[in-house]
């Protein structure tokens, strides 16, 4: 059995089982965030179809993920999740994905889908099979620990790391997920933190902005968003993504769960941030 070792246990999150649980439990509690636990329901429901969830050490962007995860747990138990992440590292292909083995976090191991990795991959011939983008990239190994805490052994799920963001790009891998994750009621996480060490009061209306054309499903509009208003959000491609392919599911709602920066939790708004978490429901 193929396993992905954690690459940012100790950095980004705890590296022991115990202060992990206790850090996401906080992240759920924060002032910041939900202010609860997720209770999952014995019926799930299924008109979530996506979400935006942030990357950072989960000190900093802990509360908002909660939010997004809280959204989560509270439909139920679902099929499978598909995460697109951005590619920090530049090491491996354009875009790619693993369809075996294992991802383990102090949490213990969280298996890839592989029927439903083969069946996108299939769709996608853009997406190349290889584990060298995914070696060390963060942006999808910090979801797994919350998925871990809210389903314990109960879920599988599909890594995407996009290197290339462009509006095409992202419309093909859209389209890909989009028909997988209807025959597999899965759910389409987009990985991304948005504006990067600006003072608060320029990052946090420009980051509204982006998001807002996120939350209209305006592909085109949201990625000229990011390059007009020079939004240095890392994951735009993973978010165009998403967007396209809820769209073609059928999405007719959307709810922006939190905006928050890092200066909201450490108090230094000289240089920010931003994190969001949001919801896309039939």
């Amino acid at each position: 059995m193929k396993r992905r070792r954690p690459a940012q246990a100790g950095a980004f999150y705890p590296d022991t089982e115990g202060a992990l649980r206790t850090q996401i439990e906080q992240s759920f509690l924060h002032k910041l965030g939900p202010g609860s636990i997720p209770a999952i329901p014995g019926t799930p429901n299924k008109n979530l179809l996506g979400l935006i969830v942030p990357h950072a050490g989960y000190v900093y962007s802990g509360p908002v993920a909660a939010h997004s995860y809280h959204h989560l747990g509270s439909m139920g138990l679902v099929g499978s999740v598909i995460i697109l992440g951005p590619n920090h590292t530049g090491m491996g292909s354009g875009v790619s994905t693993m369809t075996e083995g294992e991802w383990s976090t102090p949490l213990g191991d969280a298996p890839i889908d592989e029927e439903l990795a083969r069946e996108i991959v299939d769709d996608a011939d853009m997406i190349d099979v290889e584990d060298e983008a995914h070696r060390n990239e963060h942006s999808i190994e910090v979801q797994l620990p919350f998925l871990q805490f809210i389903y314990p052994r109960r879920f599988k799920f599909v890594p995407i790391c996009m290197m290339l963001q462009d509006l095409q790009t992202s419309i093909e891998i859209g389209k890909a997920i989009m028909r997988a994750a209807e025959r597999h009621n899965a759910t389409i996480i987009a990985s991304s933190d948005w504006t990067h060490y600006e003072a608060q009061e320029i990052a946090a209306p420009k980051d509204r902005r982006a998001i807002q054309a996120a939350l209209e499903m305006d592909e085109k509009k949201f990625q000229q968003t990011i390059e007009e208003e020079a939004v240095s959000a890392c994951g735009y491609g993973p978010v165009t993504a998403m967007i396209h392919a809820v769209k073609l599911l059928g999405a007719k709602k959307t709810n922006l769960l939190s905006y928050q920066t890092s200066g909201d939790v450490t108090g230094d708004r000289s240089a920010v941030v931003g994190y969001a978490a949001a919801a896309f429901e039939r």
